[in-house]
């Protein structure tokens, strides 16, 4: 599996080259105040309008971040935009770096989970399934396919919140490793505490899975309300 994953990099995007580096060197301390890697906004489940994703961004001092709807890239591009203009007419203030991301429903082990894409090219063909605001069927909703269309596209795959659902992490991860996901949200909380923190025993399961099979690990506060310092 570690042949795959070099393989994978090798074809991958210099945007996902970047971000793989980036996931190798978060803790838990990294979110939500210097890195946040999931979020949704109007454009899916979320309230926030992708402008006030990157004001809050901006104002939070992130280093980075990614907007990952459910199955569509319009928060990201609408986002990319706003973003783009405020470099322009700020010039010499640092930005947050802002990654392409989407949410993919898929099936893995009977179970429906969640996959994280992440530094893809949108505008690839392999990509497209996954990005028309519906979950895919047949096929196409297996996560070996989600993730082989994720890497075609040049991206990273990450299993979500891996301790939510209805089939045990202890079985899912391993599942994920198989079908060639890239990393795991190790960093997560799942209790929605305030202040946001990921929560302990689930991060030291996850992350030691994540560890035997060699993935990485990413964090965010899954934002579906107002700040991005908190999931709902």
């Amino acid at each position: 599996m570690a042949v795959d994953r070099l393989r994978i990099a090798q074809g991958a995007t210099p945007d996902a080259s970047t971000l793989r580096q980036v996931f190798a060197t978060l803790s838990a301390e990294s979110c939500p105040q210097t890195y946040n890697f999931h979020m949704h906004t109007v454009c899916s489940d979320g309230k926030l309008q992708p402008a006030e994703v990157i004001t809050q961004a901006i104002d939070l001092g992130l280093t980075g971040l990614a907007i990952t709807d459910h199955h569509t890239v319009e928060g990201y591009r609408v986002a990319q935009r706003w973003l783009e203009d405020w470099q322009w007419n700020h010039p010499g203030q640092i930005a947050p770096r802002l990654w392409a991301g989407v949410e993919i429903n898929a099936q893995l082990l009977n179970t429906e989970v969640h996959i994280l894409a992440y530094a893809f090219d949108s505008q690839h063909s392999a990509i497209q399934p996954y990005l028309r605001r519906h979950t895919t069927s047949g096929s196409d909703y297996q996560a070996n396919r989600v993730i082989a269309a994720v890497h075609r596209a040049g991206g990273l795959a990450v299993l979500a919140h891996p301790a939510r659902y209805r089939r045990s992490h202890q079985d899912l991860i391993p599942a994920a490793a198989q079908a060639g996901i890239d990393g795991v949200e190790t960093f997560y909380a799942y209790t929605n505490p305030t202040p946001w923190q990921p929560s302990p025993q689930q991060t030291a399961e996850v992350r030691s899975l994540s560890d035997t099979y060699g993935l990485l690990n990413t964090c965010g506060t899954d934002t579906h309300g107002r700040s991005l310092l908190q999931r709902l």
